[in-house]
Parts: structure tokens; sequence; C-alpha cells
């Protein structure tokens, strides 16, 4: 599973970061966490807010941080 954290590494990026981790850890998932910071990179997902996760290519959220709880619902859809 390929997680990515879309963002420019401020602050919310880096805690959204932190939280993909312990979610994807606490699931024993086999990921590789990637942060794209380049904005060229972040619009061509579509996203206009950061900071964002795609996963496995997918945008999921954006513009939020989300808790622990609410990214292992996700990692898990």
């Amino acid at each position: 599973m390929k997680i990515q954290i879309l963002g420019t590494g401020c602050a919310k990026c880096q805690k959204l970061a932190k939280h993909a981790e312990a979610a994807a850890q606490d699931l024993h998932l086999d990921y590789e966490l990637v942060k794209v910071t380049d904005i060229k990179e972040i619009t061509a997902f579509g996203v206009m807010m950061t900071p964002a996760i795609a996963i496995d290519g997918q945008v999921k959220l954006s513009g939020k941080v989300p808790s622990v709880d609410e990214l292992k619902r996700l990692l898990t859809a």
C-alpha cells in the first residue's frame, strides 16, 4: 500500500504524516509512506487544500488532519 501525504511540509502536513504512520502500524499494514511536497505534483492530484492524503494514488481526504482512528477507517476501506 502506498500512502502519500500531499503538502508543503507545514505543521499540519507533518501531523498528518505522523497520524497516517501510526494508523498503518496499528493495523500492521505493509505500506510505503511518501511525502509529496512539490506544488505541481500536488495540484496534479486535483488537490487545492493541503494537507491531503492519497492511498494508492487516490485522494481520500484534503484540507484537514484526521484522527488516527479516522485514518484507520480510510486505510481499511
